[in-house]
């Protein structure tokens, strides 16, 4: 079971070392991680989706809540929460597969970034699934490149 969780930390020197230390030393994998600032200069948000059941995700928090520089820790449920990611991809595409490329994009509300002429980048938001099924799409034409940003959440509530 994937379970995103919203990490508030203080915004300091080393607080990402200490919580990427904490899940390797306690053998807990991320799956992603992605971490930006928040209105207050003084926090960071880390999202961070890790893969367990409810006894693996309860030890977490729990280790978690004893970092020092650790504010907040939320475990998001499904329908609390909206999440996005951010895929660039390259893609080739010559004049007998552009246009079909171009549709693909279209449909999924992908940006062209950039145009050459044996291949494109491209830029998609959305949620996994989406992301997913557009590289799915995209594969049969031959994938470059590609880079992914892991998933990025808010809360649906203001608590």
């Amino acid at each position: 079971m994937r379970h995103t969780l919203s990490v508030l930390v203080e915004n300091k020197f080393g607080v990402l070392t200490r919580v990427a230390g904490m899940f390797s030393g306690r053998g807990f994998n991320i799956d992603s991680l992605n971490v930006g600032p928040t209105l207050d200069p003084t926090t960071s948000r880390m999202t961070i989706v890790v893969r367990g059941d409810d006894k693996v995700l309860a030890q977490v928090t729990k280790q978690l809540d004893k970092l020092v520089e650790v504010i907040d820790v939320a475990d998001f449920k499904d329908e609390e929460y909206v999440d996005r990611e951010l895929v660039l991809l390259r893609v080739k595409a010559d004049s007998k597969t552009r246009a079909e490329v171009l549709q693909i994009c279209d449909i999924f509300r992908a940006k062209i970034i950039d145009v050459q002429p044996e291949r494109l980048s491209i830029e998609v938001t959305g949620t996994g699934g989406k992301i997913d099924k557009f590289m799915l799409l995209m594969d049969r034409f031959g994938i470059i490149d590609l880079t992914r940003t892991g998933k990025v959440a808010l809360s649906r509530t203001n608590d």
